[in-house]
């Protein structure tokens, strides 16, 4: 089986594996307790903290461990609104993960908030002068996605971020789907804060970090004992923290690496395999289109429509040819509505319940997806053939 879902979930890496498992087993100490089981996993927890720390290009300080990208979201825009006094006014977009929607959703309903939603054109970019104008002297956050998780759309997020800081507006972006494919040094992007999510890039399900730059305070969420600077009450998953920066390193080392030979690094390979597949699904499935922006995208997304067919139904069709993707978000997973990202790009409703999202890691190989395009051809015409 090929698995193209890889936006929903990686498997967990060895090396990962192998670096949790003595804070699972021998090493289980609380990292609160002032004795020698408890200091050593402090010590680790630290060391994780210093890790991610030089991935993501900030002080450890700035970190908080979360249980994954979706309680960073929250904890984002949640947390820094109620703890900004500027105003009550959030600027966002409607192509955003349901963890950033939900949790605006959340201050408009209880807290009097009010929400702008910047546009997105067809290919899922943010245009700069669009972005600017929905700004308002009582915007206390803006959250925009670095890039999708079902179009794979990559955003300008350093210019939105000049932008918001010309009010003196703070800036998180959601960049889950970012992770392991794009370089996140936050100084570089220029944001207040960043969600990421352990599982997307070879850790366990269950552990994520967030990134709040220096001193902008955050309301909690979770109240208790105080644990990450009195962010994020509770005992600190201290196996999955360490798994996590594990990750993070190893995907340090690949967007390094070259080969030596002055061509392509990774990331550049995989968007050469990307952009092959892409052709070869169009020419396979007539009448299909690619969604998102045709080259602003990650390597290791392409989503499609196919007309005159049911996403559910061809992804049925592929996974019997032995091939498992999804027709979006995982977290929408068992939804009847349409893609609300697809939606906002414009495609009508019939056209949006067409679609289907393939994704990857850096360890599936052009010949895979080489193998994988006929196969989506051969679904297309099953289902179109049985909706006649």
């Amino acid at each position: 089986m090929i698995y193209l879902d890889a936006a929903a979930t990686s498997p967990v890496r060895r090396e990962v594996l192998e670096a949790m498992w003595p804070y699972l087993t021998g090493d289980f100490g609380n990292p609160s307790s002032h004795h020698a089981v408890g200091e050593s996993a402090a010590r680790a927890l630290a060391e994780a903290r210093t890790t991610v720390a030089t991935w993501l290009g900030c002080r450890a300080s700035e970190l908080t461990f979360t249980s994954g990208g979706t309680e960073a979201d929250n904890l984002a825009i949640k947390g820094i609104a109620l703890a900004n006094p500027r105003g009550r006014h959030i600027v966002t977009t409607r192509i955003e993960h349901e963890a950033v929607l939900e949790s605006v959703d959340y201050l408009v309903r209880l807290h009097g908030f009010s929400v702008s939603f910047v546009p997105v054109g067809r290919d899922g970019l943010v245009a700069a002068a669009d972005f600017a104008a929905a700004l308002r002297p009582d915007t206390t956050l803006a959250s925009v996605m670095l890039a999708n998780n079902e179009v794979g759309t990559i955003q300008p997020i350093a210019q939105l971020a000049a932008l918001a800081h010309e009010h003196g507006i703070p800036f998180h972006t959601d960049a889950v789907q970012a992770a392991g494919w794009l370089p996140l040094d936050v100084r570089t992007l220029g944001v207040d804060a960043l969600s990421v999510s352990g599982h997307k890039i070879g850790a366990p399900k269950g552990v994520g970090v967030l990134y709040v730059r220096g001193r902008i305070p955050v309301e909690p969420l979770i109240h208790g004992g105080g644990q990450e600077r009195g962010r994020r009450s509770g005992t600190e998953n201290v196996a999955g923290a360490v798994g996590l920066a594990t990750a993070a390193r190893l995907v340090m080392e690949r967007l390094a690496a070259d080969d030596g030979d002055g061509r392509a690094t990774a990331a550049s390979a995989a968007s050469k395999s990307r952009d092959a597949f892409i052709a070869a699904v169009l020419d396979e499935a007539p009448g299909a289109s690619l969604t998102g922006h045709p080259t602003a995208r990650l390597p290791g997304t392409a989503s499609f429509v196919f007309p005159g067919t049911n996403g559910e139904a061809v992804l049925l069709e592929l996974e019997r040819r032995g091939t498992v993707c999804s027709s979006g978000s995982a977290c929408a997973a068992g939804s009847e509505d349409a893609s609300h990202v697809l939606l906002a790009l414009g495609y009508p409703d019939d056209l949006a319940r067409t679609a289907v999202r393939f994704s990857w890691g850096p360890d599936t190989t052009a010949a895979e997806l080489a193998a994988v395009a006929p196969a989506v051809g051969d679904a297309v015409r099953t289902v179109s053939a049985l909706g006649r």
